[in-house]
């Protein structure tokens, strides 16, 4: 008798990490459902670009729900009235392309589709290594955020929580763009570029990271793409 695959809910931005992170559970044996959001981001192609993500992997789903972050601003992301930094960020100090709260809102909607369709996995693209600190991307974060969605949730109380996966937490950017290449996930159609335009700036944080990993990785003809 065939067995049910286990579910698991991928947070889909658009972007690299992201996409490796769905294609990891796809490998693990998983039936995957997407869910991305438009929270007023400026980068708006970035949606476009986790709908093709969605559509490449095969997703079993994919959702995209309205979260306007961007009503109260606070950030490079969401207020055009702020610039995005261009020549990077002092060690320590966390960039203005930082959205207030964005991750604890993500999750916490994560896990109410998990909860609500009996995913056991809730799989995330965050990254502590490459990027400039986020406080929401940091492992100390999510074990505090494990401890709350266990509290938080009917499955948590019953001993059956949504467990938060975080694969790509440590790895560098030369690593991830490694698996990508090896999952084969459509790198060329994921989207990081924090400036907002239809080509990627070049210049942010997220496309200098980016781009140098892909030459590293012996990919440079995927810069700028």
């Amino acid at each position: 008798m065939a067995t049910t695959p286990p579910t698991t809910i991928a947070l889909l931005s658009g972007g690299l990490d992201s996409a490796t992170a769905a294609a990891l559970a796809i490998e693990a044996g998983h039936r995957v459902i997407g869910l991305s959001f438009d929270y007023g981001q400026r980068h708006r192609r970035e949606l476009l670009a986790a709908n093709a993500i969605a559509g490449a992997l095969n997703l079993a789903e994919h959702h995209t729900i309205a979260v306007n972050l961007a009503a109260w601003g606070g950030s490079a992301l969401t207020d055009p009235a702020l610039p995005v930094p261009q020549d990077g960020t002092a060690e320590g100090v966390i960039p203005s392309t930082y959205v207030p709260g964005r991750n604890t809102v993500f999750i916490a909607l994560g896990l109410s589709l998990a909860e609500a369709r009996g995913a056991g996995r809730l799989v995330l693209g965050v990254n502590a290594v490459d990027y400039s600190g986020y406080p929401d991307c940091r492992p100390d974060y999510l074990e505090a955020f494990q401890t709350l969605a266990d509290l938080a949730s009917k499955a948590g109380r019953e001993g059956r929580g949504v467990r938060l996966w975080a694969p790509l937490v440590q790895w560098s950017k030369t690593r991830i763009v490694t698996e990508a290449l090896r999952l084969g996930v459509p790198i060329a159609s994921t989207s990081s570029c924090y400036s907002g335009g239809d080509r990627p700036c070049g210049v942010c944080d997220s496309c200098r990271i980016r781009d140098a990993a892909l030459i590293e990785a012996g990919r440079a003809d995927l810069v700028g793409r």
